[in-house]
């Protein structure tokens, strides 16, 4: 099972600061449930009129994590940016505990490093990423996408699993499904733009046109 599979279950962010208020925001409004964790009591009154469940915890602390139920959410975001080391730490907790899917926030490509040396699945560079944008890709199988305006994107998406072995005559993803394949990439191959003989290996990548809400539907095709 791929571990960017989009699932039933909520979404545990620790770090209420700007980013991470933004993404807890982002999953909500994604009809996610959202666990947010912050040791600073202001920030935990602030966000506890707009978000899920808000708790006051040292998340470096592994017996405090069990506590608030971390082990019920299968994707954390540490979204710390103030402090490397309770960053790094908090990323090592999570491991501890067995968290399936961790997400970290990195502020310099060396405190990214450190992040993936410890286990992190997926580093995030706030500068360059929203917390709309990091949202939907942790609740989808996306791999990437671009979108343009309202009404329009284009996707990274691995083959859905329902599609895999058939030709793009068969599938027809516009009639189907509202997208339009753009091409495929098996590994170690070149890129190869899209024809109706095209035939969706389970291995291949596609590029995939249409709105973001049909591609997150094409995207979690079983």
């Amino acid at each position: 099972m791929s571990d960017r599979e989009s699932e039933a279950g909520g979404v545990a962010v620790v770090g209420l600061g700007r980013f991470g208020g933004q993404l807890a925001g982002a999953l909500i409004r994604l009809g996610h449930e959202v666990l947010a964790i912050d040791r600073n009591a202001d920030l935990v009154q602030r966000w506890s009129d707009q978000l899920d469940r808000v708790v006051q915890a040292d998340a470096t602390d592994e017996d405090a994590l069990r506590q608030v139920g971390i082990s019920d959410f299968r994707r954390v975001v540490v979204a710390i940016g103030a402090s490397v080391e309770a960053s790094v730490l908090t990323v090592l907790a999570m491991v501890e505990l067995g968290v399936a899917q961790v997400w970290a926030r990195a502020t310099s490509e060396k405190h990214a490093k450190i992040l993936a040396a410890v286990g992190a699945h997926h580093v995030i560079f706030p500068e360059a990423e929203t917390g709309e944008r990091v949202a939907h890709l942790i609740v989808t199988r996306m791999l990437d996408f671009i979108e343009f305006g309202d009404d329009f994107a284009i996707a990274k998406v691995r083959v859905p699993e329902a599609l895999a072995g058939k030709s793009l005559s068969q599938v027809r993803p516009i009639d189907q499904y509202g997208v339009r394949i753009l091409g495929a990439k098996l590994p170690g191959e070149p890129f190869e733009y899209a024809s109706d003989s095209t035939v969706l290996r389970p291995e291949g990548i596609l590029v995939v046109e249409g709105t973001l809400n049909q591609l997150q539907h094409f995207a979690d095709l079983t």
